[in-house]
């Protein structure tokens, strides 16, 4: 087997360096090439490196590595740039061109990760696939220019153009989404107007604990948050939660499209309820009512709940009051009914011993 005569020579000496017992066999081969084909401008570099565990088949592919190690490049100027780094496969044209010291780096297909000097831990499968990424690290990007602008850290994509709108974020999963600029700890997933429906295993039918996911007008999932941390202008809801008062609950099905089994359903009408009060109700992407805000409906029923429930404490105590003085009330009748008594029983007595002398 030959192998280069130094790995410090691998940017002088570029003559092929056959590997393995096919040897002669594509000495033959090249030798019958360019018999046929005089006029020939380059020659189709391919070796190995045994010092160094490098392996490089394509013009100038790996044709400037001193030190590094366990390299691999496929593909005319694959690697071309690299000194010192190590451990990276390059398959394609112009695959990790002008990566230097960067480590573990994966890229795959024509231009993918091709300006990348010294980040490391990359992966790139696809045409320009992480094309501007220099210096960022542990990225992942799967589909033609997925991360194509990106040069953060900890990025992963998947799909045609894939968090291609991404340049400095960090942290980032986007799937089927071109991602926003700049943004940091986002995830998403699917494009609006080009994906109308969601379907996740595992969720229906499985029972869980804790908080109520809702989607705003923009997509976003999250929890309602309930700390005054997150609030301004906290005011009472006062007589505003009187609006519910107006409403009307309705039995209905939804569409077969929406629900073949046509179950029996209990709600409201967002139509009617944006009458009653607007604020009830969230509207789609073209301003028409979609669905009703029930979090908002529950609070506003909580607190006519608890504005009749103090109501009804406050007539309580009146009660109690008025009972009590109904007590004391004829406590004074019946010491006045006593006392009458006694009166009436002293006069009946005066009024008796005169008739008895008389009649003595």
């Amino acid at each position: 087997m030959k192998t280069k005569t130094s790995s410090t020579t691998n940017s002088m000496d570029r003559s092929p360096r056959p590997c393995g017992t096919v040897a002669l066999l594509l000495i033959s081969l090249a030798l019958a090439w360019f018999a046929l084909v005089p006029q020939a401008q380059a020659a189709c570099q391919e070796g190995c490196d045994l010092s160094n565990g490098n392996t490089f088949l394509g013009d100038d592919a790996l044709i400037q590595d001193t030190t590094g190690l366990d390299n691999t490049a496929i593909g005319s100027l694959a690697l071309s740039s690299n000194t010192t780094g190590s451990y990276n496969t390059a398959t394609g044209f112009q695959a990790l061109l002008s990566n230097t010291i960067g480590t573990f780096n994966t890229a795959t297909g024509r231009d993918a990760l091709p300006s990348n000097t010294t980040g490391g831990d990359n992966t790139a499968v696809g045409v320009e696939a992480l094309i501007s990424n220099t210096t960022g690290n542990s990225n992942t990007a799967i589909g033609v220019v997925a991360l194509l602008n990106n040069n953060g850290d900890n990025n992963i994509a998947v799909g045609h153009s894939a968090g291609s709108n991404l340049t400095t974020g960090d942290n980032n999963i986007d799937i089927g989404n071109t991602g926003a600029t700049a943004e940091s700890g986002r995830i998403r997933i699917g494009t609006r107007g080009t994906h109308t429906a969601t379907f996740i295993a595992g969720i229906a039918g499985v029972a869980v604990t804790g908080s109520q996911v809702i989607v705003n007008s923009n997509g976003k999932l999250g929890v309602t948050a309930s700390s005054k941390r997150f609030k301004d202008q906290i005011q009472p809801l006062g007589k505003t939660s009187e609006a519910i008062l107006a409403l009307k609950p309705v039995t209905f099905r939804y569409k077969k499209e929406l629900d073949p089994d046509g179950i029996p359903q209990f709600g409201l009408v967002a139509e009617d309820v944006k009458k009653v009060n607007p604020d009830l109700v969230a509207c789609d992407d073209d301003g028409q009512p979609y669905t009703v805000r029930y979090e908002a409906v529950n609070a506003m029923l909580l607190n006519e709940f608890l504005k009749e429930h103090r109501r009804n404490q406050q007539q309580e105590a009146a009660i109690t009051e008025l009972k009590s003085a109904l007590a004391e009330q004829r406590k004074e009748i019946r010491a006045l009914t006593e006392t009458l008594q006694k009166v009436s029983a002293r006069v009946e007595a005066q009024e008796i011993a005169p008739r008895l002398v008389t009649n003595h």
